[in-house]
């Protein structure tokens, strides 16, 4: 494997891709990202100006974070001590998964998020894959599927991670069918990274068991509600304690400045918090089912039900040359799942896009498909 071309096919290497087509990054629509499709909102830019111009610089960033602590532990009802920014949510599965290492096998289900299997191959935490159903009906939020029954004379998985909603099929697990988990597993990691963007989302969140469930952490980030991934910035909610020992651990600066400053200010207005979080979830709620159906149009392509903004669709044939002629030709890229484990090249994941974004890349697949 070429230098980048792992990195790439988990989606959104989108200078890596220009580079490889010949073209300009602004030529290209990156359905392979599941980001927010509309610029950065005008209050993120004016943050960036206003805090370019300021301290954040040049000066170092606070390493207790206790601003950006402060304000998120109001948005969730917690304590700030048990808040912990990150350099988005990547960094802080490395740190989760030190402690997932040591306290035993992880259970990691599949297709999944392959960033959980990089965390704990830092650390050479042992994982045992737990494979999930490949159909499912469309009712929102939906029971997670039973886990395996423990096997005789083999040692039981210690630690569960779970992404809610799921990541790459879109199915939103219920807080119902995830709580009784809490009581089976000594650390349970629950990605919430995309539940900001799902319509009533937040009512399956995991972070009300906080106070209850010292086992249980729960990251979230604000690169894909916000549409800047390029400023890099998660949180972890949990413990304080297991907090404090993933803080000793990492590097003394490991959020920059700008990305504090800028969430600082705007976290410090709720109101609009709230007035972005509705507009993207009406997003969401819009394009998903309307490119669904456009989808299904297709003889050869079956959309799944989906929750989340980005859907899981499965070909009856080989997708790889689809994949490159929609690169080659139309300057579209869409997700290769082939970096899920358990999905082969029969399946692509498409991130929504703004309409205009959307009949794109219809228009692509018509003049692949017919």
């Amino acid at each position: 494997m070429a230098s980048g071309e792992g990195s790439e096919r988990h989606g959104g290497n989108l200078a890596a891709a220009a580079r490889r087509l010949g073209r300009r990054p602004g030529s290209l629509l990156d359905a392979s990202a599941s980001l927010v499709p509309f610029a950065p909102p005008l209050a993120v830019r004016l943050a960036l100006l206003r805090a370019a111009g300021g301290s954040a610089l040049r000066a170092y960033p606070d390493r207790q974070w206790l601003e950006l602590r402060g304000q998120l532990a109001q948005l969730h009802g917690v304590s700030p001590a048990a808040v912990l920014p990150g350099n988005g949510a990547a960094e802080l599965f490395t740190w989760a998964a030190r402690d997932a290492a040591a306290a035993g096998i992880s259970l990691l289900p599949a297709p999944g998020f392959a960033d959980y299997g990089r965390a704990l191959a830092c650390w050479g935490g042992p994982c045992r894959s737990w494979a999930l159903p490949l159909h499912w009906a469309g009712d929102v939020p939906q029971d997670l599927p039973p886990l395996p029954a423990p096997a005789a004379g083999v040692s039981e998985p210690r630690v569960l991670w779970i992404t809610n909603p799921h990541n790459p099929s879109g199915q939103l697990w219920s807080r119902a069918s995830l709580e009784p988990l809490l009581q089976r597993f000594s650390l349970v990691v629950c990605d919430e990274a995309f539940l900001p963007l799902v319509p009533a989302g937040e009512a399956q969140s995991l972070i009300p068991l906080l106070a209850s469930h010292p086992n249980l952490v729960v990251v979230r980030s604000l690169t894909k509600l916000l549409a800047v991934a390029g400023l890099r910035l998660g949180y972890a909610l949990g413990d304080p304690e297991r907090l404090r020992r993933w803080a000793g651990w990492r590097d003394p600066w490991p959020v920059n400045g700008l990305a504090l400053a800028v969430a600082a200010d705007l976290l410090a207005r709720p109101g609009w918090y709230a007035i972005w979080t509705a507009r993207v979830q009406a997003w969401t709620a819009r394009e998903g089912p309307w490119l669904a159906r456009q989808l299904a149009a297709f003889q050869h392509l079956k959309p799944l039900p989906s929750a989340a903004n980005f859907l899981l669709v499965r070909g009856a044939r080989p997708l790889a040359p689809l994949v490159a002629s929609l690169e080659r030709r139309h300057g579209v890229l869409v997700r290769d799942c082939r970096s899920f484990t358990g999905l082969d090249d029969h399946w692509l994941r498409f991130g929504l896009q703004g309409r205009r974004g959307n009949r794109r890349l219809l228009r692509a697949l018509r003049a692949e498909l017919g």
